[in-house]
């Protein structure tokens, strides 16, 4: 979903007008759900290690379904970046990746793998 600037002031002919641009560097929150062969191939721990390398906080877990279920928080850049690394090190186990994008909503003070 594209995000436009607004005018924040408007003025006589020749003035300038501010516009209030998305912050790409705001933190930003990722949710994501990982299916296909993704448990018993060091999934969780390989992004635990990505993730604390990165800076990157949140939670990694396996799920009873077969799923593992990610929530990461970090600025915008740094968790594309997070994703792309776990995309490159698992893509012949990764089947498919159900990814929502939200505001950031809570603080983590790292990333740990629950249980």
């Amino acid at each position: 979903m594209a995000q436009f600037g607004r005018a924040l002031r408007s003025g006589r002919k020749g003035q300038r007008f501010k516009s209030a641009l998305p912050d790409h560097s705001m933190k930003k929150q990722v949710h994501v759900y990982y299916t296909g062969r993704v448990q018993g191939v060091g999934f969780r721990f390989t992004v635990e290690e990505i993730a604390r390398e990165m800076g990157i906080s949140g939670w990694v877990k396996n799920l009873r379904d077969g799923r593992v279920e990610l929530t990461a928080q970090a600025e915008d850049s740094s968790l594309k970046e997070f994703l792309e690394k776990i995309n490159q090190s698992f893509s012949r186990y990764i089947q498919d990746a159900e990814i929502q994008w939200q505001p950031a909503s809570e603080d983590f003070q790292d990333f740990r793998i629950s249980f």
